[in-house]
């Protein structure tokens, strides 16, 4: 997979963006640049409906294309799921959806690409392996190695069930302890399924199996 995993910069009239050089290497959680609502469409603000002339200028929210003025589209926030290289000028409502898209893709994704160790059952198996589980640097496969090795595309997982322990009737904490994943197989309409349980060895960390499931849940969103 590393050999697809090249980028190369391109300017876009939003911005410069780096971006992968084959389109099918593209990550699964990407956006695309949405084409701008044209100016002469746009006399007007689109959110407070202030008139543009000489003064009050348009800008185009780089997340949706609309057509804003300066007070309505002032942010430049992170956008990573357009690739942006810098941070790019936004609405209020873009903004806002992209803050916290930001934390996602600064803290989650780099859990699920580090990795966690669990044993894991693969349909109706009596038996399970040891494997560490990991997101592909090019986001799009989790792959898994231990005696065996698999990579499920990340577009092929249909259900994400997170496993959880502590869960009482008057309410309290619980801990994430494993999922039960679902994908389909390429080229046919097999469903398989995967159980994956944190190891109790001490030598793994439980905390590092726990951060894992929680990011692997968000994902699923």
């Amino acid at each position: 997979m590393s050999g697809g995993d090249a980028k190369k910069l391109v300017r876009s009239p939003s911005g410069l963006r780096m971006v992968p050089e084959h389109r099918a290497a593209r990550s699964p959680f990407g956006l695309d640049e949405p084409p701008w609502v044209p100016d002469k469409e746009c006399p007007r603000c689109m959110q407070c409906d202030t008139k543009f002339d000489f003064i009050t200028r348009k800008h185009h929210c780089r997340r949706c294309g609309k057509c804003f003025c300066d007070k309505c589209c002032s942010k430049k926030v992170p956008l990573p799921r357009m690739c942006f290289v810098d941070p790019v000028r936004q609405c209020a409502e873009c903004a806002l959806v992209s803050q916290k898209e930001t934390e996602f893709y600064d803290k989650q994704l780099k859990v699920l690409m580090n990795g966690a160790t669990f044993f894991v059952t693969l349909g109706t198996s009596d038996k399970s392996e040891l494997m560490v589980c990991r997101l592909s640097n090019n986001q799009r496969y989790l792959v898994l190695d231990g005696d065996s090795h698999y990579e499920i595309e990340i577009t092929q997982i249909s259900t994400v069930q997170i496993l959880t322990e502590g869960f009482t009737p008057g309410g309290g904490n619980t801990r994430a302890i494993g999922m039960i994943l679902q994908y389909k197989v390429p080229g046919s309409e097999e469903v398989m399924q995967m159980k994956f349980t944190a190891s109790e060895d001490i030598s793994c960390n439980k905390k590092l199996s726990a951060s894992w499931l929680a990011a692997m849940h968000k994902v699923s969103k």
